[in-house]
């Protein structure tokens, strides 16, 4: 299956760096293609969790912003704290609601399905009482989102 968008990243000189974060942290990831230029690392093709991502090195691009974040599809907890705090890690830096800066300045959405099932209740009292818990939460805490949305 080939796809027909694929994401390309600037690095700011790491991305090398960046590719070993990224596959030793998603399954289903692997270091495709890479192109050296004057003995560095220029441009890679490298797939995380299954999606393929281009990147090159460009130590004066632009910077990222979170005008464009990439969500992890989480299935529990385990799996939230474990993306947490190895995208965290080394530099990175945590923001509300369940998003957070990896070290390279890459946005993150760790995103747990049970808050998309609380926030989404068809009970409008118990999907606004989850709401207003993780809008005070950094790294998603799925139990304390299910206490606050059973009141």
């Amino acid at each position: 299956m080939s796809q027909k968008i694929t994401p390309f990243l600037w690095f700011g000189g790491r991305l090398g760096e960046a590719i070993e974060l990224y596959t030793s942290t998603f399954p289903d990831s692997e270091v495709l293609e890479t192109v050296d230029r004057d003995g560095q690392l220029f441009t890679a093709n490298f797939r995380i969790g299954g999606i393929e991502v281009s990147g090159m090195n460009v130590p004066e691009g632009p910077v990222f912003n979170e005008a464009i974040s990439l969500v992890v599809d989480c299935d529990d907890q385990a799996e939230v704290d474990r993306y947490w705090e190895a995208l965290t890690a080394g530099g990175g830096r945590e923001d509300r609601c369940g998003w957070l800066v990896d070290p390279f300045g890459v946005s993150w959405q760790i995103t747990p399905r049970r808050l998309i099932e609380l926030v989404n209740d068809p009970d409008p009292a118990r999907a606004q009482r989850a709401m207003e818990e993780m809008l005070t939460q950094n790294k998603i805490d799925i139990a304390a989102i299910e206490r606050a949305a059973d009141g």
